[in-house]
């Protein structure tokens, strides 16, 4: 019931946002660009090989709502292979990052264009059951988890960004994927 209301909690206010798509007008009078403008992709490639293998691809498509508001979306896939056993995991994921500075140079000098942003990001995965327990009734389970952190995004290029995001998992799962916090470097163009 606690997942349930965390979900439809993120959703309403992901929907607060959506009347920017309707071409709202932004500060200084201007109309708000057109909207491939203002989407962006990105997302995270993982890769580690070994005794403990882990390959993730994780593509995002988002959308500049407001100058500061970004919402994105994409599918998951992680291969997840350990001594024990392994996995294929599926899914998807949807984040809101707000931008709260957005030239760090402005306040401390720098020289470089960095900003400083707070993210919210809900995933859903399906995960093979017996990777977490033995004998378990059903094939596949699937584990919610619910994100928020800061981040800074260093700009490369006239589009282009690296996004370094320290996260911490909000709700409490039997099966917790994740790692407190959780460190995350992504990229957007």
């Amino acid at each position: 019931m606690r997942y349930k209301i965390i979900r439809i909690l993120y959703i309403l206010i992901l929907c607060c946002f959506t009347p920017a798509l309707s071409g709202q007008q932004v500060s200084g009078g201007k109309g708000a660009p057109p909207v491939r403008e203002r989407i962006f992709f990105g997302g995270n490639f993982g890769l580690q090989i070994g005794t403990y293998t882990y390959i993730e691809a994780s593509p995002m498509v988002g959308l500049w709502l407001l100058p500061r508001i970004a919402v994105a979306a994409g599918p998951s896939y992680k291969y997840i292979k350990d001594p024990f056993g392994d996995t294929d995991v599926w899914g998807g994921k949807s984040f809101l990052r707000m931008v709260v500075v957005n030239d760090i140079s402005k306040l401390i000098p720098i020289g470089l264009q960095t900003s400083l942003y707070f993210h919210s990001e809900y995933e859903g995965l399906s995960y093979q059951s017996d990777f977490f327990i033995n004998g378990h009734d059903s094939e596949r389970l699937y584990i919610e988890s619910l994100l928020a952190g800061v981040g800074i995004s260093q700009k490369i290029g006239r589009r282009g960004a690296i996004n370094f995001s320290v996260l911490w998992v909000l709700n409490e799962s039997e099966y917790q994927i994740y790692d407190n916090p959780e460190f995350r470097i992504g990229f957007t163009f």
